[in-house]
């Protein structure tokens, strides 16, 4: 998929419709950045297969609008997004909320390439990638926010980014599907308090659900 000037206008129209159907604001250098983004992906997807997403049609609503969607549950000022692959949701987050600090955390060579060359396009001052398996991390603090989009299920997640949460951190964790009776089951039986949210995410049909946990 080439990010042609056609694309970039029809993104501009679902960017915009969609920011207003979730209340959220953003600035015309955001969205310009937000849309930059897009097309550095599709470019170095059509080489790499950052991302199973494809169809130009598709793109705004699952890269990033579904990200944005997450906003109200997050806290800052540092974050963690494990997992993060293309950089998602670390690098849509960060463009919106540059008075926060990302972590991207992805042991994919490939894909923390991509990252850095994201940063670099975009001149992103809060976000730091780190190539390297989740057990091997050992940050410096803690985070307030830790994120993940389809890494891995939460009760196998929690567990094993429980040492990188500050003592009042959140998980903020990115589900399809409503939670099945293993995961609800779980988060009864823990410690943690939680809440699971409906997403409706513009232009996207599919089912979302974001999971905040305590």
């Amino acid at each position: 998929m080439t990010a042609t000037a056609d694309y970039r206008a029809l993104w501009q129209r679902q960017l915009a419709a969609g920011l207003a159907q979730l209340n959220l604001t953003a600035d015309a250098a955001q969205q310009a950045a937000w849309l930059d983004y897009l097309a550095l992906l599709c470019r170095w997807n059509q080489a790499f297969n950052l991302t199973a997403i494809r169809d130009p049609q598709q793109v705004v609503a699952r890269q990033l609008l579904d990200c944005l969607a997450i906003l109200p549950e997050l806290q800052g000022p540092r974050l963690l997004d494990v997992g993060s692959g293309a950089g998602l949701p670390g690098i849509p987050l960060a463009i919106a909320r540059p008075d926060w600090h990302w972590v991207l955390l992805d042991a994919n060579g490939k894909k923390t390439r991509f990252i850095r060359q994201a940063i670099t396009r975009l001149g992103l001052t809060n976000v730091t990638p780190v190539q390297t398996r989740l057990e091997d991390f050992q940050p410096d603090s803690g985070f307030d926010t830790i994120t993940a989009r389809a890494f891995a299920a939460p009760q196998q997640l929690v567990p094993a980014t429980m040492a990188l949460r500050t003592p009042t951190g959140r998980w903020v964790l990115m589900l399809g599907r409503y939670p099945s009776a293993q995961v609800t089951d779980w988060l009864d039986a823990s410690a943690h308090d939680y809440r699971i949210v409906p997403l409706v995410i513009p232009g996207e049909l599919g089912e979302r659900h974001v999971l905040t946990i305590y």
